[in-house]
């Protein structure tokens, strides 16, 4: 008996998790935006795609700031092309009272299902030429990116210069529906067997090689002349008739 339910027809990735902790040796106080980007069939279902951190201050003792900022989101799709990142984008303060960028990251999104944790580098572009830099620190007008998605891309970056400012450490709880079913095997358990949902075997039919048959180089054929066995050639006894035949006469 069928319910008239339609098949599924997309995988489901499901993602909790916290912004943790982030070191920055050269600041004391930032805040923490993210969103998320993704592939063209990749779809967002539910939880939060955009979110902002309080404003977190480094510890008298402590050598790294605790954001602790949730994360939550609901992804479906029919193929991991361009799976799901995380974009990080962290400002703060400077010694004027500026708001300005202290570093972009990003990371992928777990594929395998369970709690992992991942460290994103962070950095920052610089400016292309000193005088630039030097007005810079003073208006506060720093060089950053118009789009911060763009530290997901690798294309229109080739010639950016960029420093390291510190590092987020960032924890995943992934949970993966159906995806199996699609013919990909993400589970660290059971990657090393026989698929569930083994795809069908293909046996290419390949055409007979022809045997080429090498030509003899002039080498081989004096060889063959060489070992030929030398013919002996039987003269006729015409002339010993003919002595004989006149003896008797």
């Amino acid at each position: 008996m069928t319910t008239g339910r339609p098949e599924k027809s997309s995988f489901i990735v499901l993602v909790t998790g916290e912004i943790e902790k982030a070191v920055f040796p050269e600041v004391n106080s930032i805040y923490c935006k993210y969103n998320y980007v993704y592939g063209p069939d990749w779809k967002f279902i539910s939880g939060v795609e955009e979110g902002l951190s309080p404003s977190c201050e480094r510890g008298h003792q402590s050598s790294h700031i605790a954001i602790n900022t949730p994360i939550d989101a609901t992804f479906s799709s029919t193929n991991p092309f361009r799976w799901p990142q995380l974009i990080i984008s962290c400002y703060g303060h400077d010694m004027f009272g500026n708001d300005v960028i202290r570093g972009y990251g990003a990371t992928f999104i777990p594929t395998a299902p369970g709690r992992s944790q991942r460290t994103v580098a962070m950095f920052v572009p610089q400016a292309s030429t000193a005088t630039q830099r030097i007005l810079s620190f003073f208006t506060g007008r720093r060089a950053e990116f118009v789009d911060s998605r763009i530290v997901s891309m690798s294309q229109g970056r080739e010639i950016t210069r960029v420093s390291s400012q510190g590092l987020i450490t960032v924890t995943f709880n992934v949970v993966l529906k159906d995806i199996k079913k699609y013919g990909y095997d993400v589970s660290p358990a059971t990657i090393s067997r026989i698929s569930e949902f083994p795809l069908p075997h293909f046996e290419e039919k390949r055409p007979p090689k022809a045997v080429q048959i090498p030509e003899p180089s002039p080498v081989d054929e004096q060889k063959d002349e060489q070992e030929k066995p030398e013919e002996i050639v039987e003269e006729p006894v015409q002339d010993e008739v003919q002595e004989v035949n006149e003896d008797s006469s």
